[in-house]
């Protein structure tokens, strides 16, 4: 509700500022008047207030204090009503969009978590915004109750934009019924004024002018049998994109026109790495909480083929190369709202346990739409694992600014020829994806072929050879 308060204000501003200065917030009868007038003097003095109110039109001189007293009472105070907000004390907060990363300007209120009514804590969500490349939530910072969402869904927003109003007391505000009363009644004429407004004589209409026959125009031309007929409007959904999967598309397409890209392929007998990871997956699980997949064996292989070819882990920037003397390896993982890659931070320190762990982590994240920007940043090489979702064969897209993409694919069992038999052997294909502005064919075999050696025969990796 609203908190009417009434305040004493008197006929002049400067007077009437210095009345209030002087005495308490009301007063209702002369004789308070009077003995405001008397604290005031004895305040300021009596020639001070004389001028005080001779600077107002009336000339009073160092009259005595009766005069002064007596000009008090002949011009009462004035009442008003005032509004009390609960802003003023402090009361309403908003929730504004947060700083959302170097490189992300502004994003989309994608959906609102909390209502106006519904009670929230501090630092809890209330709201999603979707950038470019993650989801970041608009926290309160004060516990309270919503009491307005002031942007709306779907809206473009930057940091700083207030998108909530929150009520640290609970309550929500609300205009006295009675104050919309007599406009209302002011705005409406009375019967008598209504009467001569009626009794007018109305302004003689001008006839309307006659207008030319138009020309029947043509129907529009029938499309013809060659053009594409779409369907029926009843059978399409015009969704708009997210921003993830604008940024994918750009980035993508981006990649298309900057890189001369070629692919190169190769076939992996994933026999001694299957037995590897099935011969140790319990007692590796045991000693380090986290299960033993195939990922962190080409995560390994692949850091040893960049330390063997240097050049598809640089990256041509102008007319330079810029080598890389660490390697950072960016995993591609597919979520409902769009392809993110976050990046194994050195990976060539790391064990196959750290690496796992890695990956775990870093694909929660993904599903769950919490990855920072950071998450994201860099990398120096893609993996892409199109083989979970049962891709036999693909050309994989190199990720900016990057120089090279290394596909997996599934492991299909297909007759081989081994020491002359033909045996069935768990093959999968491999891809590689590189600039060829940087990268010579030869590189990129040599490159692909390192990576077979070691998935074939991981004790490589121990003898470094």
């Amino acid at each position: 509700m609203w908190a009417v308060s009434r305040r004493r204000v008197s006929s002049s501003s400067v007077l009437g500022q210095s009345f209030r200065n002087a005495r308490p917030s009301r007063c209702y009868s002369s004789s308070s008047n009077e003995a405001y007038a008397k604290t005031l003097v004895s305040r300021k003095g009596t020639s001070q207030v004389a001028g005080i109110v001779g600077s107002l039109g009336f000339p009073v001189g160092s009259r005595p204090l009766r005069d002064v007293i007596s000009f008090v009472q002949r011009y009462p105070p004035i009442f008003v009503h005032t509004r009390s907000f609960s802003a003023d004390s402090g009361e309403l907060v908003d929730a504004v969009v947060p700083f959302m990363g170097e490189s992300i300007t502004d994003g989309t209120l994608a959906s609102f978590l909390k209502h106006p009514g519904d009670r929230v804590e501090v630092d809890e969500p209330i709201a999603q915004i979707e950038t470019d490349k993650v989801t970041i939530d608009v926290s309160s910072p004060e516990a309270g109750v919503i009491e307005q969402l002031v942007a709306k869904v779907g809206d473009t927003v930057e940091p700083g934009t207030k998108i909530a109003v929150i009520s640290k007391s609970g309550g929500v505000t609300h205009v006295a019924p009675s104050e919309d009363k007599p406009i209302k009644e002011a705005s409406e004429p009375s019967p008598a004024k209504a009467k001569k407004v009626e009794t007018k004589k109305p302004k003689a209409e001008t006839p309307p002018s006659k207008e030319k026959p138009t020309a029947p125009s043509l129907p529009p031309p029938k499309p013809s049998a060659k053009e594409p007929q779409l369907p029926p409007k009843e059978r399409e959904r015009r969704v708009p994109m997210t921003r993830l999967r604008k940024r994918v598309a750009t980035r993508l397409k981006d990649s298309q026109n900057t890189f001369a890209m070629l692919t190169t392929f190769n076939e992996v007998d994933m026999t001694s790495l299957m037995k590897l990871r099935s011969d140790y997956k319990d007692a590796f699980f045991e000693k380090h909480g986290v299960k033993l997949g195939l990922m962190s064996g080409f995560v390994k292989a692949a850091v040893s083929a960049l330390q063997n070819q240097p050049i598809v882990n640089a990256v041509i920037d102008g007319d330079d190369i810029i080598y890389r003397d660490y390697i950072d390896i960016s995993i591609a993982v597919g979520t409902p709202k769009g392809l993110v890659v976050p990046v194994i931070r050195n990976a060539d320190r790391m064990n196959f346990a750290e690496i796992e762990k890695g990956i775990n982590i870093l694909a929660k994240k993904a599903n769950d739409g919490s990855l920072s920007i950071d998450e994201m940043a860099g990398g120096s090489f893609t993996i892409s694992n199109g083989g979970v979702y049962g891709s036999l064969l693909s050309t994989p897209i190199i990720n900016p600014p990057q120089s090279a993409i290394l596909g997996m694919h599934s492991i299909v069992s297909r007759p081989m020829v081994v020491s002359g038999e033909v045996v069935p052997r768990p093959m999968m294909y491999i891809a590689l994806t590189y600039d060829h502005r940087l990268i010579d064919g030869r590189e990129a075999v040599f490159f692909l072929r390192r990576i077979k050696d070691v998935v074939e025969d991981p004790r490589r990796l121990l003898l470094d050879v």
